[in-house]
C-alpha cells in the first residue's frame, strides 16, 4: 500500500517551494519573460554573428545587445514617450468635440464604387446633426478609446522601467544559451518523456514565428505609414505613428490613423496629397497579408487561425507580452493534444487487430 500521507506532504512541500520561488522572483518575471522571448527569437542571428566574430561569444553578445537597443528598445521607448507626452493633448481634443461641426461630404465620395452612396448618407447625417449631435454619437467611443490608449501606454511604461533588467538577463541568456536550453529540454523530457523535447522545440519555433510575423510586420507598417503621414504634411505624425505601432501589434492594423490623415487632408483642400496618402495607406495595409504569412511560415508550420487566436487572446489576457505567450500556449497544447489523440487511435487499432487475431474464425 502506498503511503498516502507521505505523498500528500511531498506534493504540499513542492507546491510551497514553487509558489515561494515565484513570489521571490516576481519582480524579475517580466524581464525574464521578455529576455527569454527576445533570445529565442533572435538566436539564429546570434549564432550567425558569433561565427563572424571568430566564435567569440562575448563579442557576439555585445553586438546583439547593441542591435537590440537600436531596433527594439529605442523605438518602443519613443512610442511610449510620445503617447505619454501628448496624452493631455489627446484628452483636450476629446473635450473640444462639442465645438466641431462636420462639413458636407465632398462630391467625389459619391463616386466611390459600392459604398459611396452609404458613406455620403451617413456623412450627411452627421453633418446635419451639428456639433451636439456629432458629439452625442462620437464622444462615448472617443473617450473610451482615449482612456484605453493612455492606460495601456502607462502599463507599457512599467515595462520600460524593467528594460534595464531585461537587457542584463538577455546578455546572460546569450552567453549561456545552450546550457539554458539543455536544462529546459531535460525538464520537459522528465515531465513528458515522449513529447517533451518536441514541445520545447515547438515553443521556440512559435516564439520565433510571432517575432518574425507579428512584430516585424508591425514595425514595418508603422514606419512606412509614419513616413507617408510626414511627407503628406499631416500634423501629429509622430503621435499617429506611435498609435499605428500599438494598433498593428494588437492586430487592428494601421488603417485608422492613416484614414484620419486622409480625411484631414481632404478637409483642408489638399486633394492631391490626400489621394496619394490614400493609395499609400492601401499599400501599407496590404503588407499585413503579404509579409506576415511568409514570415510566420518561416518560423513554424502552424495554422494561421491558431496563431492569430493566440496573439489576440494572449494580448487581452497578459498584455503585450501575451503576443508571444498566447501562440506558444496554443501551439504546444494543440501539438500535444494531436499527438495524444494519434497515439490513442493507434493503440485502439493495435488492440483491435490483436483481438481479431486471437478470436477464432467460427464460420469454418
Amino acid at each position: 500500500m502506498p503511503d498516502l500521507a507521505r505523498i500528500l506532504f511531498i506534493v504540499a512541500i513542492l507546491c510551497a517551494l514553487t509558489i515561494g520561488s515565484i513570489y521571490v522572483m516576481r519582480p524579475f518575471l517580466p524581464g525574464l519573460i521578455w529576455a527569454t522571448t527576445i533570445v529565442v527569437a533572435t538566436w539564429p542571428a546570434m549564432t550567425a554573428i558569433e561565427r563572424r566574430c571568430g566564435n567569440r561569444r562575448w563579442l557576439a553578445t555585445l553586438v546583439m545587445l547593441l542591435i537590440l537597443l537600436v531596433v527594439i528598445v529605442l523605438p518602443l521607448y519613443e512610442a511610449i514617450s510620445t503617447l505619454a507626452l501628448h496624452g493631455g493633448e489627446i484628452m483636450d481634443l476629446i473635450r473640444k468635440l462639442p465645438e466641431y461641426a462636420l462639413t458636407s461630404p465632398p462630391a467625389w465620395v459619391h463616386d466611390i464604387p459600392v459604398v459611396g452612396t452609404r458613406i455620403v448618407d451617413k456623412w450627411q447625417e452627421f453633418s446635419d446633426a451639428g456639433p451636439s449631435g456629432l458629439l452625442a454619437q462620437l464622444e462615448p467611443y472617443a473617450s473610451i478609446a482615449a482612456h484605453w490608449l493612455i492606460a495601456h501606454a502607462a502599463s507599457v511604461g512599467v515595462f520600460v522601467v524593467h528594460m534595464f533588467i531585461t537587457i542584463i538577463i538577455t546578455g546572460i541568456l546569450y552567453s549561456k544559451g545552450e546550457s539554458a536550453a539543455g536544462y529546459v529540454t531535460r525538464f520537459a523530457i522528465r515531465v513528458a518523456p515522449a513529447y517533451g523535447e518536441q514541445a520545447v522545440k515547438l515553443a521556440g519555433a512559435s516564439i520565433r514565428a510571432v517575432a518574425l510575423g507579428i512584430v516585424v510586420t508591425a514595425i514595418l507598417q508603422s514606419a512606412l505609414g509614419g513616413i507617408g503621414l510626414w511627407v503628406a504634411g499631416v500634423p501629429g505624425a509622430a503621435v499617429l505613428t506611435a498609435l499605428m505601432l500599438m494598433l498593428c501589434l494588437a492586430q487592428i492594423g494601421p488603417t485608422l490613423p492613416l484614414l484620419g490623415g486622409v480625411i484631414w487632408l481632404f478637409m483642408h483642400d489638399a486633394h492631391l496629397a490626400a489621394i496619394l496618402l490614400a493609395v499609400w495607406a492601401v499599400m501599407v495595409a496590404m503588407l499585413d497579408n503579404l509579409v506576415r504569412p511568409v514570415l510566420i511560415r518561416r518560423g513554424v508550420n502552424l495554422s494561421m487561425l491558431l496563431i492569430l487566436a493566440g496573439v489576440l487572446g494572449g494580448l487581452f489576457a497578459f498584455g503585450i507580452v501575451g503576443l508571444f505567450i498566447g501562440p506558444v500556449i496554443l501551439a504546444v497544447s494543440s501539438t500535444l493534444l494531436t499527438a495524444w489523440i494519434g497515439d490513442t487511435a493507434a493503440g485502439a487499432r493495435g488492440a483491435g487487430e490483436a483481438a481479431a487475431i486471437k478470436t477464432p474464425d467460427r464460420t469454418r
